[in-house]
């Protein structure tokens, strides 16, 4: 029996190419991967639909270590999206020899995205995770080299596909022919593609080097605020951000409440003093639910005896700049 470990992300080009392998007899496992910036909800929710095996691993370190210095730069963002796929074969190639698969596959398309999918981004990729031979890309095999697998007979080109660019009316098609009914759409799962949150990751770095898993989880929630070139605060933007921050496990910060009027809950770094202190707390009242010079009063969330900030709320302290815009 041949067998096949597949990068797998969920989406429809990667449950294509399950598809295409399984028809000419291929026993098919998928891999994904987690880290803060992207998920395996996907993953899991596509393997147990096609009903395949799926390894998940956690790959945070390794990320954001290639993350801080990628060899090939990012993209749009700060996503580096061939050294992130590289490491992707990599960590799955030392699995496809521990586990004794034949080969790896994924579901990538030709030029279907112009940074990371044209030929000689897909050959770096390959190379460099040191398994170029055994990486197989069913759904454009045609336009690529012929790999191990092929020439071993363990795979039929001649089944394989010659999909190239970014329109998917055969993706569509061939869902339709497999009964494949629920994916996600094409566009990224990955937080570095989005400029906001690039932008506030960016920051952090400047800020901080090397992030803190903890820190990069409070990058997804509330408005970032620079109060110098050291110092930030994060302001709640709704219930659901309120929920986020309460429950977040920072000890850099202090997490304040507004008392006895609607409002954002704020989180303050905990060295915060002085002017930079006041100018947080006329921040924090600034989006409250106020009335134009009323006093407005925050107490310290979790603690026994809570310290209290207070600020007279204006409109004109909300800030016209954000980190991560």
């Amino acid at each position: 029996m041949v067998k096949a470990l597949g990068l797998f992300s969920g989406g429809l080009d990667s449950m294509l190419a399950v598809k295409l392998l399984q028809e000419q007899g291929v026993e098919v496992t998928g891999i994904t991967f987690v880290t803060p910036f992207f998920s395996a909800k996907n993953a899991k929710a596509a393997a147990e639909a096609l009903k395949i095996p799926l390894t998940v691993k956690n790959i945070t370190n390794e990320h954001l270590e290639m993350l801080l210095k990628p060899k090939h730069g990012y993209g749009s963002g700060m996503n580096p999206c061939i050294d992130c796929h590289s490491l992707m074969l990599k960590i799955a190639g030392k699995v496809m020899e521990e586990k004794s698969f034949n080969f790896i596959f994924t579901g990538e398309v030709l030029g279907e995205r112009p940074m990371s999918q044209n030929k000689q981004s897909l050959h770096i990729v390959a190379k460099e995770s040191g398994y170029a031979g055994y990486v197989l890309r069913p759904l454009s095999a045609k336009f690529l080299p012929e790999t191990k697998p092929e020439k071993e007979g363990k795979v039929k080109r001649e089944k394989l596909l010659d999909l190239s660019g970014r329109q998917r009316k055969r993706q569509l098609e061939m869902a339709k022919d497999y009964n494949i009914k629920d994916f996600p759409t094409p566009a990224s799962g990955c937080r570095l593609t989005d400029p906001g949150f690039a932008g506030r990751l960016k920051d952090l770095i400047k800020r901080e080097g090397k992030p803190d898993v903890e820190d990069i989880e409070l990058l997804k929630s509330g408005r970032h605020i620079a109060l110098d070139e050291k110092h930030k605060i994060i302001v709640g933007r709704n219930k659901e951000d309120n929920t986020v921050l309460a429950a977040a496990k920072n000890g850099k910060f202090v997490l304040f409440a507004p008392r006895g009027i609607p409002g954002p809950y704020c989180m303050l770094p905990k060295e915060l003093g002085g002017e930079l202190l006041d100018n947080a707390a006329k921040i924090c009242a600034s989006y409250c639910s106020g009335r134009e010079g009323e006093k407005i009063v925050f107490r310290e969330k979790g603690a026994k005896v809570g310290k209290e900030i207070s600020a007279v709320y204006s409109k004109l302290n909300r800030p016209k700049e954000f980190v991560g815009t």
